[in-house]
């Protein structure tokens, strides 16, 4: 269910940490890949991703119902990889960052997240028909993304 109420994300940005060097400086994942994959495999692969996540430290930061959740995600990366904008028919805009500020995310989490994405990746090109000449862009922006969801210091 989405939250009606607008999200104040000048004042929730004012009083929480933000990563070193501001919102990610690297290329968006190329639109081919959705011709490639599909809408079916994009959710597939996400839905994999959210059993990963299920089994993980970071389990408390998600919603009851994973396969949901993973649908919701599933929609932003349909667009974010060429397809149509279903997330934001859905949901509204993306505002992933905004979205994200109710949780305490640091780059221990960071971390425990991109793994888990990173371990479906390893089986995508024969599991969803992910172009495998893409996974590497894809992984750097993945990596980029999970940096600017950082919004808790790590203790050090």
């Amino acid at each position: 269910m989405m939250n009606k109420q607008p999200l104040n994300r000048q004042a929730l940005e004012n009083t929480l940490f933000t990563p070193p060097g501001g919102p990610p400086r690297v290329a968006a994942p190329s639109i081919e890949i959705f011709a490639h994959m599909g809408q079916e495999n994009i959710f597939r692969m996400l839905e994999d991703f959210y059993l990963e996540l299920e089994q993980s430290p970071i389990r408390f930061m998600f919603p009851e119902d994973m396969v949901a959740a993973s649908k919701r995600s599933a929609a932003f990366f349909v667009g974010l990889l060429g397809g149509p904008p279903l997330y934001q028919q859905l949901y509204g805009p993306p505002m992933m960052r905004a979205r994200h500020l109710p949780f305490p995310i640091d780059e221990t989490a960071r971390q425990v997240w991109i793994n888990c994405f990173f371990r479906v990746l390893d089986d995508a090109p024969q599991k969803y028909r992910f172009p495998a000449e893409h996974l590497p862009g894809f992984r750097a922006w993945l990596d980029g993304f999970a940096g600017w969801m950082v919004n808790t210091p790590s203790d050090e």
